[in-house]
């Protein structure tokens, strides 16, 4: 154990895989969609943890450390899944967004426009069964765009951390969003309803 002080949280390594690897596992199979990806991530992660000890300062609670490490682990898969990949062209989804979009309002045009999925939050079943069509779509994107659309949409990352750690442009970032969303919205209307 790892003491940094009388208020900081300590560490207890010999207790990880019992008090976190759920949580991490479930953390990052969300994020990986892979089961034997998402279980080498997370022991990588407490290996890391391990070998960085010395490193946790006791800000946070040992499981947000851990997850921290884990998060630098899954941003790094997505960059080697991403490296090498063919970046999408800028003009051409602009010119396809005028098939999907009015060009004096921005808005949906009326044969695109996004359908009620019908999802009622009271129903768990529902929505457990909706999740997993909606991972079946995510897991359909191609590699980059479903490291871009994670990165945004489920971490909550910024725009432009995302372009720095998957090193593409700005404009390519928002080719990539669109074609994602447009992508797991056709999945989804023709999966769910």
């Amino acid at each position: 154990m790892t003491e940094q002080g009388p208020d900081t949280h300590q560490l207890d390594p010999h207790n990880w895989v019992k008090n976190h690897a759920d949580y991490l596992y479930r953390y990052t199979i969300t994020r990986v969609s892979d089961e034997e990806q998402a279980r080498d991530l997370v022991q990588e992660t407490f290996l890391s943890a391990l070998q960085g000890l010395e490193k946790f300062a006791g800000k946070s609670s040992e499981r947000t450390w851990l997850t921290a490490i884990l998060k630098n682990k899954i941003i790094d898969t997505y960059r080697k899944k991403s490296s090498g990949l063919k970046i999408a062209g800028v003009d051409k989804a602009e010119a396809e967004q005028q098939d999907f979009f009015n060009a004096d309002d921005g808005h949906w045009t009326k044969e695109h426009a996004p359908q009620n999925f019908g999802i009622d939050s009271a129903d768990i079943l529902m929505n457990k069964e909706f999740n997993q069509i909606l991972k079946r779509c995510m897991n359909k994107l191609p590699a980059l765009w479903l490291s871009v659309f994670t990165m945004k949409h489920m971490d909550d990352e910024a725009t432009d951390f995302v372009c720095a750690e998957l090193n593409i442009s700005t404009s390519n970032y928002w080719v990539i969003i669109h074609r994602a969303k447009l992508n797991l919205r056709a999945c989804l209307q023709k999966n769910w309803m």
